[in-house]
């Protein structure tokens, strides 16, 4: 019998869904969590990390993931300040070896983190969902506009985001490209070091967006990066619902590619619907509520052995609940069951046949 490990967002102490209930979701062995009071650039304390790690232990959860530990804007636009930045993120890897954190899930994404048009659409059932527009996206260009657009991070002033857009003009794909990889030979020897895995998130959408260049989008880009630093521990977070948004990736041929290089560290299993080109509304992990076979992503992973860590991504907000937006409860731990009863049923299937 092959094993994954499932685990679970939980964002500390001010997330509205608790440990004790995740942890009575059936077959959860774990959070996914980080040191949110933090900037990016800064050092976290071993006394936080440990305090996250002992919250989720109370409830029988192990803390091995991380997500995320931020890249400064500094690193990724190659400014001289990087390596002040980069030696503070060595310091952190260290740290989270040392708690027992496996696995850093990270993106190298400029400004904008994953982007939305709508963090509140209505489905026909009253159940609500994130979607993106990309006509609505481009239309709030925070170049010409005040910006209003749901997933950005909100700390920025109006002047503090152009300024930092205008940084980027001098920034094309290629120099994205010279910049991850001088951060990748900064970061992952100490990786190699203390045992702890790197996984890269896709960019969310996996396209560039405002004029700032997105390069982990598809097969022929997640090869050059394998290649930047060629070592296991230099690998991937394969987001499903992320590639799944461009209708060229095919994710189920993704994750036996990358799978079968060991290189895919953590598995975000999501079901997007593809409703026009750049266009899409996050569903049920099932697979006939989205574009992606569910049963085929997973089938792809235990073909390749995959034995590390997945879990249920965005889902959408049902039975009334509230919170943070693609976050909640319930529809998550509805996918958490759907994702663990299809691998049991593969597991036996395929023994069985043995």
């Amino acid at each position: 019998m092959k094993e994954m490990k499932m685990t679970f967002r939980w964002y500390g102490a001010d997330d509205p869904v608790s440990l004790e209930y995740i942890s009575q979701i059936p077959g959860m062995t774990g959070i996914v969590s980080a040191v949110y009071d933090v900037p990016p650039g800064k050092e976290w304390s071993a006394e936080s990390i440990a305090a996250v790690k002992t919250a989720a232990n109370a409830h029988n959860l192990a803390f091995e993931v991380v997500e995320s530990v931020p890249v400064h804007e500094d690193i990724k636009l190659g400014k001289p300040s990087r390596d002040e930045y980069i030696e503070v993120y060595r310091r952190n890897v260290k740290k989270l070896a040392d708690a027992g954190v496996k696995v850093i899930c990270y993106n190298f994404m400029p400004v904008f983190d994953w982007l939305r048009s709508d963090l509140s659409h209505k489905n026909p059932d009253g159940s609500t969902c994130l979607i993106y527009r990309d006509a609505e996206v481009l239309a709030m260009d925070p170049n010409t506009k005040k910006l209003s657009l749901p997933g950005w991070d909100e700390s920025y002033t109006q002047d503090g985001l152009r300024a930092l857009l205008a940084e980027y003009k001098s920034v094309d794909e290629e120099k994205l490209w010279e910049n991850m990889s001088y951060f990748l030979h900064g970061v992952i020897p100490v990786c190699e070091e203390n045992g702890i895995k790197m996984a890269i998130h896709p960019d969310d959408p996996p396209w560039g967006i405002f004029g700032l260049p997105r390069v982990i989008t598809n097969k022929k880009n997640l090869e050059r990066f394998c290649k930047l630093y060629d070592s296991e521990y230099n690998g991937l977070t394969l987001c499903t619902g992320s590639l799944g948004s461009s209708a060229s990736n095919d994710v189920v041929d993704m994750i036996r590619h990358f799978g079968a290089m060991r290189r895919i560290h953590f598995l975000h299993a999501r079901n997007i619907k593809l409703t026009g080109p750049r266009d899409f509304n996050e569903t049920g992990h099932r697979s006939e509520d989205g574009s992606l076979d569910m049963y085929d992503i997973l089938r792809a992973a235990w073909d390749v052995d995959f034995n590390g860590y997945i879990r249920p991504d965005h889902g959408r907000m049902i039975w009334g609940e509230t919170g943070r937006p693609g976050y909640g409860l319930y529809d998550r731990a509805l996918g958490a069951t759907y994702i663990n009863g299809i691998w049991e049923a593969i597991n036996k299937t395929m023994c069985d046949r043995k």
